[in-house]
């Protein structure tokens, strides 16, 4: 009985292990012949939508490209497409660009919006440009056609038949004195702006607003002034100032006296390009540099 039983036993035993080996023949062989089955189109889509996510839109699978920025498109098709004039000539723009060239992406502060806003926006690509407008219909119209730039409306309350008067008050201590324009007591500073006019640094600054071709026209006084003065009242660094029509007396005058023709850097045509240094980095900086030719 007992041989009977051993041999009964290992019979069991041989048969579990023959059961559980065909079973794993037959799961193995299942598996090869799933994953040899060909591709169906829906895997083909599926990984090529998948490779088209993991690259950038438009570009070729094997390299890197970046799409040009909306802002910059819109203003090649205008330009393209426009037969109005911009309001400088290509040598007095070709002026401001080299600075841009230099210092963008940076803070541009534009006094005025034309039609070459789209222009000095795209030239200071990944900075910031923010135009100052006193035409509150003229704003609409521009950010309506190019919603991407940036505009203030404000207000002056200066005539350019009193520019003799605001000249005189502009040689007092008073305009002499480097502050925030909201803190000055000098008529010609502008001190009614949005907060981000005062508190931004500044590195571009171009006056070519607001209009000052009539006697009843706000005229350029307070701007040329106040550009000036955030000029001086930055903490440190420089500041590019570039005014426009410097061929009529207030835009000549006003510059030559509150940007100082000591700083001037160029005159191309109607435009000058001033570099006013930081007055709060330097204690004791004169308001415009010494002559040196007229203390001799």
């Amino acid at each position: 009985m007992r041989t009977k039983s051993q041999s009964s036993v290992n019979l069991k035993v041989i048969f579990t292990c023959c059961s559980i080996l065909i079973f794993l023949v037959i799961f193995f062989a299942r598996s090869n012949i799933s994953s040899s089955k060909p591709i169906s189109k829906t895997n083909l889509s599926q990984e090529k939508e998948e490779q088209n996510q993991a690259k950038p839109e438009g570009c070729p699978t094997t390299q890197q490209c970046t799409k040009m920025p909306i802002s910059l498109s819109d203003a090649l098709v205008h330009y393209a497409t426009s037969n109005v004039t911009p309001q400088q000539t290509f040598d007095e723009i070709s002026v401001s660009k080299r600075v841009l060239d230099k210092k963008s992406p940076c803070n541009f502060l534009v006094f005025g919006l034309g039609h070459d806003s789209p222009m000095w926006a795209s030239l200071n690509h990944g900075g910031r440009t923010l135009f100052i407008e006193e035409d509150k219909a003229w704003i609409e119209i521009v950010t309506k056609k190019f919603p991407n730039l940036e505009a203030y409306h404000v207000v002056y309350d200066t005539k350019v038949k009193h520019s003799d008067k605001l000249m005189e008050l502009g040689r007092s201590e008073e305009c002499r004195s480097v502050t925030d324009p909201r803190n000055s007591k000098c008529e010609l500073a502008l001190k009614d702006f949005p907060a981000d006019f005062y508190e931004t640094k500044w590195d571009l600054i171009m006056v070519d607003a607001p209009t000052g071709y009539h006697e009843e026209a706000p005229g350029r006084m307070s701007a040329i002034y106040t550009a000036g003065l955030l000029a001086r009242n930055r903490e440190d660094g420089e500041t590019d100032v570039f005014v426009h029509d410097v061929n009529r007396p207030v835009e000549d005058e006003f510059s030559a006296t509150f940007l100082c023709k000591g700083y001037m850097r160029e005159q191309n045509g109607r435009l000058r390009h001033f570099t006013i240094p930081s007055h709060r980095a330097r204690a004791g900086r004169p308001f415009c540099p010494v002559d040196v030719n007229r203390r001799r």
